[in-house]
């Protein structure tokens, strides 16, 4: 990664979160303490970013920055929580046992992830709430990503450029948006922890509520054609029911209304 890349980079970060400390930085550009403490300078120079003790802050009005940012896990369970319910309800049906899953970080993910805790599956996991859950409540085979934690999205992060040695049949993972352009997210940690695991899987299940069908992050994770099934609920609009048809995905609606 260039110099101009790695700031850029940077950049980007702090637009999805109001401060990022350095070890984060290090993981995401792969480059040395020293070479992202330059970045820093640089960028604090230039007025880009502002330098604080451990790491950055971002120069953006906090107005600015929740129409950007995701929410933290935590605050984030407590939204839609009817609506995940039912897609993790639906998200389960879908697994047979013995089946080998990967299931990513997110607030539905982990929803799905406690239903299926004690059932026959071999899971592999980069959300650390899911596997403190199954650790301790479990009896499915588990197996953790390995690499550093990172707290506000709850998600371990590989420290290598390749993907972790594991395949599944299933790949279980949220979205923060979805649109004609495909799956998005705001931080780029999540963008780059989802692409390392779509090589280990032979379909992609998404899980989102139909909220998100109104939100766009600016990252691009993957295009809706390398969706196989995508559950979400009765919420959906007409309109991006048809998109996804178009696309050949597989829409499967949770019900959270009684008819």
């Amino acid at each position: 990664m260039s110099e101009t890349e790695r700031q850029e980079l940077i950049k980007e970060v702090l637009k999805a979160q109001p401060f990022v400390t350095v070890k984060d930085l290090v993981s995401l550009t792969h480059a040395s303490p020293a070479t992202v403490r330059r970045d820093i300078d640089k960028l604090n120079g230039l007025g880009e970013v502002r330098k604080v003790f451990g790491g950055i802050a971002s120069v953006e009005p906090a107005a600015a920055r929740e129409r950007l940012s995701a929410r933290p896990f935590d605050e984030n369970r407590m939204l839609a929580v009817d609506a995940k319910k039912a897609i993790a309800e639906e998200a389960e049906r879908l697994c047979r046992d013995g089946d080998s899953l990967i299931i990513h970080g997110g607030t539905t993910c982990y929803l799905f992830g406690t239903l299926i805790a004690r059932r026959p599956l071999k899971v592999f996991t980069n959300s650390m709430p899911l596997a403190a859950h199954l650790a301790e409540a479990g009896t499915c085979h588990l197996t953790v990503s390995g690499g550093e934690l990172h707290r506000e999205p709850g998600i371990l992060q590989w420290l290598v450029a390749e993907p972790p040695p594991v395949f599944a049949s299933k790949f279980f993972v949220g979205a923060q948006g979805i649109g004609p352009a495909g799956v998005m997210e705001s931080h780029p940690l999540l963008v780059r922890s989802v692409e390392m695991l779509l090589g280990c899987t032979d379909q992609v299940v998404v899980l989102a509520d139909s909220r998100k069908f109104a939100i766009r992050p600016r990252h691009v994770v993957f295009g809706l054609s390398r969706i196989g099934t995508l559950i979400t609920d009765d919420g959906l609009a007409d309109a991006d029911a048809r998109m996804l048809a178009d696309e050949g995905v597989t829409v499967v609606v949770a019900r959270t209304r009684e008819v």
